[in-house]
């Protein structure tokens, strides 16, 4: 009695597909992971709705007709027009910052971090501010070649003044409430933006357009929800940036940047076409395995049994030998004794006296060929041609003599 199987045909194709479609999803999602996470994690980056992100700034360029974009990949030197804006974290050091910078041609602005956050357990995406940040920017320090000063934490709106590079002499910028100003204090770097104690807000390195903002909350979404901050960040902005390129809020320090990988590839052209063609045969060998019909053929010995593959292996070995044109006059003689046998030859006799017996009788039946002849041809074969021209003779010889069925 045949067991039952344990599932059927159509739950085995089912199970089969679920697994399949699974594993194509993870394997075509796993690549692309980094762009589909929101970024909305809190942080001070251009996908963040939290107080210090720079979200507001990113939706209100663009509702202002400019042009902003955020970028998870490597920047080409090709690109020269626009504004590049790098928001690094607190552990974000000049190594890092730089490469960044030197992937644009055109201008690069970056925004120093000011506070230390905690995630808001009630709200996914907003934080609660638990102060400034305790030593300001230490790791930043080698790259500023500044300090950074922190003014009284009273929040107050301040006037920033042009003080050189792409604003106009004696124009200003009125700001709202800003808590505890940040600014700078000393190095090599050239002022752009003054507050009214004359301390440098906006900074600009004098061998290159790269400018460092000093307090975020000039352009973060705590400040943005004051008009004249909004008003202030985009006017910093519009001069700062080069041609009708666009605003590129880049994200990579912040842990959300687009890495190359061999998966990816695998789903990107042109490399696409041969992942479809290997998912396509993948497919077409399991519906043909889904499909076989009849029971698994048993594999067989190595070494097989029987008289059959007695006399196989008898013949690969004469022939491995090389001996097969030699095998004639045995042949020869195996015939004459067969022959012997069923004729009824009379008494013990071999060699040439055989022979003649068998040739007489030959003549007397009709055989047609006489033995001797048919012997010598046999034992003088040189090839495995004229050796098996022989064989066949004797053997047509031997029933015609003995009247035997082929």
């Amino acid at each position: 009695m045949s067991e039952a199987p344990v599932m059927s045909r159509t739950t085995a194709l089912i199970v089969v597909l679920v697994g399949v479609f699974a594993f194509a999803g993870m394997a075509v999602l796993l690549p692309y992971e980094p762009d589909l996470r929101s970024g909305d994690d809190g942080g001070a980056h251009a996908l963040s709705r939290s107080a210090v992100g720079y979200a507001g700034l990113v939706k209100g360029l663009r509702l202002a007709g400019d042009p902003a974009i955020v970028n998870r990949a490597p920047l080409g030197r090709r690109h020269a027009n626009g504004l590049l804006i790098i928001t690094p974290g607190v552990s974000a050091d000049r190594n890092q910052v730089l490469p960044l910078a030197n992937e644009f041609a055109g201008p690069t602005l970056v925004i120093l971090p000011k506070w230390s956050t905690t995630a808001d357990p009630r709200h996914s995406g907003w934080v609660r501010r638990s102060g400034p940040v305790v030593d300001p920017v230490p790791t930043l320090r080698s790259f500023l070649a500044a300090n950074v000063r922190r003014h009284n934490p009273g929040s107050a709106p301040t006037v920033l003044s042009a003080a050189g590079g792409p604003f106009p002499g004696g124009e200003t910028l009125a700001t709202g409430p800003i808590s505890g100003l940040q600014t700078f204090e000393g190095g090599a770097w050239q002022p752009v933006l003054r507050d009214p104690a004359g301390e440098a807000v906006l900074v600009k390195d004098p061998s290159r357009a790269l400018y460092v903002l000093s307090d975020p909350d000039l352009m973060n979404n705590q400040g943005l929800r004051d008009g004249d901050t909004f008003a202030s960040a985009v006017a910093i902005i519009e001069a700062l940036r080069t041609g009708e390129g666009p605003v590129i809020f880049d994200v990579r320090l912040n842990g959300l940047g687009r890495e190359r990988s061999v998966l990816r590839l695998l789903f990107d052209p042109p490399f696409l076409a041969v992942t479809l063609c290997l998912a396509a045969a993948a497919a077409l060998a399991g519906w043909q395995a889904f499909c076989r019909f009849g029971p698994a053929r048993r594999p067989e010995r190595a070494v097989a049994l029987g008289k059959a593959a007695l006399i196989d292996n008898s013949a690969a070995l004469i022939r491995l030998a090389g001996r097969e044109a030699r095998m004639g006059g045995p042949y020869a003689e195996l015939t004459a004794e067969l022959a012997a046998k069923a004729a009824g030859a009379p008494g013990e006799r071999s060699g040439e006296d055989l022979a003649s017996v068998l040739d007489r009788l030959g003549a007397q039946r009709g055989a047609g060929e006489r033995f001797s002849d048919l012997r010598l041809a046999a034992r003088e074969a040189r090839s495995v041609s004229d050796m098996l021209t022989a064989a066949g003779r004797l053997r047509r010889w031997r029933l015609s003599l003995t009247g035997e069925d082929a």
